[in-house]
Parts: structure tokens; sequence; C-alpha cells
């Protein structure tokens, strides 16, 4: 510990918000996901001002900061590493403002997705990006990972529903990126920020756009007797020139965890549950409704059940969103990578993720984001099993290589952070890696702003053979 820097974190916040303890240095030490790292400092600014003369006593003390959120990240993005000072934005949790008539919000980044939705539901809007984790995950956090969800399919990722940041760079120095008006006088950075992990700095607000709830929803559930039946329902929706507001998939071990979790009365016989949303006015809608009906009996659905009203669709969207915490009904511990492959390849990939798994002696749920192949391959284990974290990591690697080889990438919402960071060679070549360094250094020339994430070390780009060009057509 640098008492130093302690002191002066201190001195700019108080005793009662910088956290030395061991005990909170170890729950701060990681994210959710299976990487462990080492906190030397937590502290909890308030205010952008604060979190400027964090990054300011970093620098003096040339100490790396990483800036954490709720801390649900699943790939170790926010895992601090060498005893850095973890800058947590949890208490910066305020609605600013809200501008009903362009539908804009300024908010902090500790305000959590589904509060924001909340706290202007009774405005007829809601925040568009809906991760699983949706109750509990910082706008912070769904800017650092570009996070999507269920709903991105029609309403795209968190890029496409921040309209301007105010951010504090790695030198101290207070920028603003984008803003309220429709077209900005100076080069707009926010593509280049969002998305980039806590490597370019740390946002301390966040403008964003808000959508007008749909005037009518219809939420459709149909089970198939395979998984490649229901992947290939999906294919022919899209093919038919719909774009629903969602279409996700669940496996038969997933949907028997959460209907023992939840009750639903869901078809846990079926090899694969498909979920379907489509959103709109009300005549439209319903033709919709009637064509994807159609196609998924075409394509050998079982049943088809339709949400008669708000109370059922909730319930099966509670299936979907609590299937993450329902595994513990099987096993205590998961692993997951989420992998995004073309559609028509979800059917191949899916059977090879499932000959992984049986080759390595491990379970799998599969729960994925069907409309734009984002695979959620969880494997299920106990770590207390002998050998077991050996078998589930060679079989993420498997899976992640598969899924690259098929023309995907190596994530859709989660990030790269640690988890997947020497993987990076598999998708692209030198140049490119190289390129990408250079980005992150005009962002960060000193590299204290969350470092050792996303970009591999020269070492281990040997280990990774690039995918050739043109395997991404």
């Amino acid at each position: 510990m640098n008492r130093a820097l302690v002191a002066d974190l201190r001195a700019l916040l108080g005793d009662d918000r910088v956290r030395t303890n061991s005990t909170e240095l170890g729950l701060y030490g990681r994210d959710a996901s299976n990487i462990e790292g080492s906190a030397g400092v937590v502290c909890f600014p308030l205010t952008t001002e604060e979190v400027q003369g964090c990054v300011l006593a970093c620098v003096r003390h040339d100490t790396a900061f990483v800036a954490r959120g709720s801390g649900t990240g699943l790939a170790g993005g926010a895992t601090p590493l060498d005893h850095a000072v973890v800058i947590a934005l949890t208490k910066m949790n305020r609605v600013l403002s809200v501008d009903t008539v362009n539908r804009m919000a300024w908010v902090e980044p500790g305000v959590l997705n589904l509060d924001l939705t909340r706290s202007v539901a009774h405005l007829g809007l809601h925040f568009a990006p809906d991760p699983s984790s949706q109750q509990s995950c910082s706008i912070g956090g769904n800017v650092a990972n570009n996070s999507g969800g269920p709903h991105c399919l029609s309403d795209g990722v968190t890029a496409a529903h921040v309209l301007g940041l105010e951010v504090v760079l790695s030198d101290g120095s207070v920028v603003r990126f984008g803003g309220e008006a429709p077209e900005c006088n100076e080069l707009d950075l926010r593509g280049a920020f969002v998305g980039s992990e806590g490597m370019f700095g740390i946002a301390t607000k966040v403008l964003v756009r808000l959508t007008q709830n749909p005037p009518v929803v219809k939420t459709m559930l149909m089970d198939f007797m395979s998984v490649e039946a229901g992947a290939q329902t999906v294919s022919a929706i899209i093919a038919d020139g719909m774009v629903p507001a969602a279409l996700e998939m669940m496996d038969q071990l997933c949907v028997q965890a959460v209907e023992e979790y939840i009750h639903a009365g869901l078809p846990v016989h079926a090899a694969a549950v498909l979920l379907v949303e489509v959103a709109g006015l009300p005549h439209g809608l319903q033709a919709d409704v009637d064509r994807i009906v159609e196609i998924g009996m075409a394509h050998g659905a079982g049943t088809v059940r339709i949400a008669k009203d708000e109370a059922e669709r909730a319930l099966l969207w509670k299936g979907r969103k609590n299937a993450f915490g329902a595994i513990a009904r099987i096993r205590p511990n998961y692993y997951l990578h989420d992998t995004v492959v073309p559609r028509r390849m979800l059917p191949e990939v899916l059977r090879q993720v499932y000959e992984i798994v049986q080759r390595h002696d491990l379970l799998v749920m599969n729960v994925f984001h069907a409309g734009d192949g984002n695979l959620h391959p969880l494997l299920i284990f106990d770590k207390r099993e002998p050998g077991v974290m050996d078998r589930v990591h060679a079989a993420g690697e498997e899976i992640v290589r598969a899924s690259v080889a098929a023309g995907g990438v190596l994530s859709g919402e989660h990030g790269i952070g640690l988890e997947k960071r020497d993987f990076m060679p598999l998708m692209f070549a030198p140049a490119d890696l190289a390129a990408q360094a250079d980005m992150r250094a005009a962002f960060d020339p000193g590299g204290l702003a969350n470092p050792f994430k996303v970009l591999p070390s020269p070492a281990a780009c040997g280990d990774v053979q690039h995918v050739p060009e043109g395997a991404w057509v």
C-alpha cells in the first residue's frame, strides 16, 4: 500500500470514503468473472471534481487506477491488478436532468440501468439497452462495455443510446464528447470512448437517449424438439423481412433450471424454447405475430404460447433474465463466453459447443440472443472438484476458437477485459493490434487507466494464430 497516496486520497475525500481494510480490498479485487486481482485502495468520489482529484493523485504517485461501477462484468474488465486504485462510482447515482421533448437525460455513471428506466417510466420512456443484469449494472459500466441485452436486436447496443459524455482523462483533464446539439463542432469521440473498457478515462456524466415505449407489445414462447429447429426458425424470421424486438433462445437444461425457479409452466420436455417479442402499432403487430407463428410451426414448433397480459409477459421475461441465477440449482459455479457467430452458423456452432463440453466432462446451459447470433454458453461446475477449472478453461478456449473459425467475433457485449485479451490475435493482425495500441496511447499516454486489459502483450501475440482475411464474410 502506498501510504502517501492513501493520505492524499483521504485529504480529498475524507476517511470514510477511502477504504483500505482487507475485507473491502478483497471484495473490490474482482468483478463477477472468475478472475481475481488485487486492489491497493478503494475510493468513493461523489463529483467530477473528486474523480479528477483521485486521478491526479494517481498521476502524482505513478499508480494505476481502475474505474468500477457495480462490478457485474464477466470478463475481468473491472478487476484491478498490481494493487491499483479502484475508483468506485456507485455513489455517483443521480439522474441529473430529463428532457422529455428531445428524449434525453444527463445521468451520473453509478445510476443503475433499471433505475433509469423506472425514473422515466411515468413519462412513457425507457432506456433501451437491457442487459440481463439490468437490475444491478450501472450506466457507466454499460458505457465501458458497450452493453447490449435481449432488445438490442431492434434497438441497438449502448453506443446507439449515448449522445454525450463528460470524461476525466488519465492526466486529470476534463473533456466532453458529443452533447445535446444535433451536430458537434469538434471531433466527436463518443464512438471511440463507448466500449473502451476504462482504458480511455472515466465517464462522470452520460447524456443518454431515451426511447418511447411502444404502443403494443406481444410476447411469444415457442418450443422445439431440437436446438437446430429453433435456430433455423430465427433465421427464417429475419429472412422474411421482420426484425422483432427480441429473439431469445434457451436449451432444455436451462429451461428446466429456470422452471424450477419461477414456476411459469415452461415446456421442460422441449429441447429448446424461443422467446420472441414484437412491438409496434396494433394492426401491423398482429400481422407480424401471425406470420411468426406460421414460420415457427413450419419449422416444427410444438406449441406457441402468447402472453395474454403484462403479468404473463413479465413472468416469461423473468425466466430469461434470471437464467444465470437459476443454474445454482444444478451446480454452484458457472463460466461463460459471449462470442457472436453468423445466424446461419448457429446450428453448427451449437453442435460443436455440445461436443466440446461433453469431451471435457462438463455440463452446459445455452441461453443466448439468437437474433444476432450472440451465444452465452454457461459451463456449470463445482470449483471444489479437483482439476475442474483446467477443464472449464480448456472448454472455454475451444468454444472461442470454434466461434471465430465460423466467422464470429470474440465478444458481443461482455467486453474483452482480461478474459479474452490473449485471444485478440485470433481476430486481429499485428498491424490492427498496433493501431489499437496507438489509439489507447493517444487517450492514456501514461498507461495508468485500467492497464493490462484488452490488448495482449507482444509475447502473447505469438501464441494464437490470426484468422486469415476473408474468414469474416
